[in-house]
């Protein structure tokens, strides 16, 4: 009975500070709300800052249309009628889409496939106010475009873009924009995913996931956060019906950083070459590799003349991170990299052996060896009418290609020629002809001039192989 009364006494002392015990923390005092707003839980203030800078985008394109009548191939309505029966149409196509102004100075951001193939493009603000746009920049890798309105001196407003990587999975997000013409609409979410690829979006493919609402009219809008800034472009669902299911993509900050930095100055974007291909590690090429847990790209190719290369790191090494950022596979390895500029040293962290190693490659674009020796085909050979060149890291770069090695790829193919008709495409790469092996432009030359009475050509077409016989 004695212990109640001394654990008694023993808080008495502490808390009258007899001791050396601090003293008990107390509650946190609670209070009424005062006013409507502190009651209320509304994103009403971060719109009014923001829509205002989330422009609609208008674009017409002239279509050429060949009308052919039934009769146009008869040869007696032909003497009568000449081309009466045939001819050309030309129509217009509208589209609509939606865009975010990043600089007060006119510059508008929006995705590539918004702005595609228009002849005019107009900018119609919030307040109506509507603006002829020119195309600063247009990136159909990466599916972004930085147009320029000529404002005439008048204020505009403008969004800020947000630091690269300072979003986080579960953040709260706004997508603005114009889905199906309506009007512009907010709506809201949360990032359900970063760093989400997904091939066939953009050569680029690594995208903000969010599950705010986002419908065909919203591409080039904003995604913004809760500090009002612009944390991505939107630019793709992932529907069954056409509409919103939750899952949005949108291009993140730091490359339409990138993009719009490249406007401002002039410049043509050229992205960094690493000069290596790699492949995601599994948890089965993890464990036989003894990385565990499996992360990173094994690098299974890497050219001696790239910037890898030159700072220590080979084949079989497999980088883990850029700049302490955990890269997951090859496309976000060539996102990180594509947000950096020429010049600029970038942060590799790499596996090699059971240890780890870190590495600051110089970043450099990718050079032109060996030269294209751009040459055009006339002679009578399965090629006639193609225009071939030697393909170099700069040219699969241009040509946005993904191959190993050198090779001879087709640019241009004239109408009438031959290998037009025998089914060649460009981008088709000639991989061997009559057996010999073609890695440059000679080598083709070379092969056509044997003049054999048989073809077989090989051809790599994507990720497909196809053998052309003729004879």
């Amino acid at each position: 009975m004695k212990r109640p009364l001394i654990c008694a006494v023993a808080w008495m002392i502490g808390a009258l500070g007899l001791t050396g015990a601090p003293l008990p923390v107390e509650a946190e005092t609670r209070v009424l709300p005062e006013s409507r707003e502190q009651v209320q839980l509304s994103f009403a203030p971060l719109v009014r800052d923001v829509a205002p800078a989330i422009v609609n985008i208008f674009t017409r394109t002239k279509v050429r249309q060949r009308r052919v009548s039934p009769l146009f191939n008869d040869p007696f309505f032909r003497r009568f009628f000449g081309d009466a029966l045939g001819g050309e149409r030309e129509r217009t196509e509208s589209s609509l889409g939606s865009g975010v102004i990043v600089d007060p100075s006119g510059l508008v951001v929006t995705n590539h496939h918004v702005i595609e193939g228009a002849d005019e493009i107009r900018v119609v603000l919030n307040d109506r106010r509507e603006f002829e746009a020119t195309i600063v920049q247009s990136d159909d890798r990466a599916d972004l475009a930085v147009l320029r309105i000529d404002t005439a001196g008048a204020r505009i407003p403008s969004a800020v873009i947000a630091a690269p990587d300072s979003v986080e999975v579960g953040d709260l997000v706004l997508a603005i924009g114009n889905p199906f013409g309506v009007g512009q609409t907010v709506t809201s979410g949360i990032v359900s995913a970063l760093a989400r690829s997904r091939p066939g979006l953009t050569d680029f493919g690594v995208f903000i996931q969010t599950d705010a609402a986002i419908n065909p009219g919203n591409s080039g809008g904003a995604l913004i956060d809760m500090n009002g800034e612009v944390v991505g472009v939107n630019t793709a669902i992932y529907s069954n019906s056409g509409g919103s299911m939750g899952i949005g993509f949108a291009i993140p900050a730091s490359l339409v950083a990138r993009m719009v930095e490249a406007a401002r100055t002039g410049q043509r974007v050229v992205r960094p070459w690493l000069g290596a291909h790699g492949q995601e590690v599994t948890a089965d090429l993890g464990a036989a590799l003894g990385l565990s847990p499996p992360r990173g790209v094994l690098l299974d190719g890497v050219d001696p003349n790239g910037a890898l290369a030159e700072a220590g790191l080979k084949q079989g090494d497999v980088v883990l991170a850029v700049d302490g950022r955990p890269v997951g596979d090859p496309l976000e390895l060539r996102f990180r990299v594509s947000t950096k500029t020429i010049g600029d040293r970038v942060g590799i962290e790499y596996w090699r052996n059971g240890r780890i190693y870190r590495a600051a490659p110089l970043l450099e674009p990718p050079p032109e060896i060996p030269p294209r020796n751009t040459t055009q085909i006339d002679a009578e050979s399965p090629l006639d009418g193609a225009e071939i060149a030697n393909l170099s890291p700069a040219l699969k770069e241009e040509l946005g290609m993904e191959i190993k090695g050198d090779g001879v790829v087709v640019l241009r193919l004239k109408a009438n020629g031959y290998a037009r008709r025998l089914g060649l495409r460009p981008g088709d790469v000639i991989e061997t002809i009559n057996g010999r092996e073609i890695s440059l432009v000679d080598d083709a030359l070379r092969a056509i001039d044997e003049r054999p009475r048989r073809w077989k050509i090989v051809v790599l077409r994507g990720d497909r192989r196809l053998a052309l016989e003729i004879g």
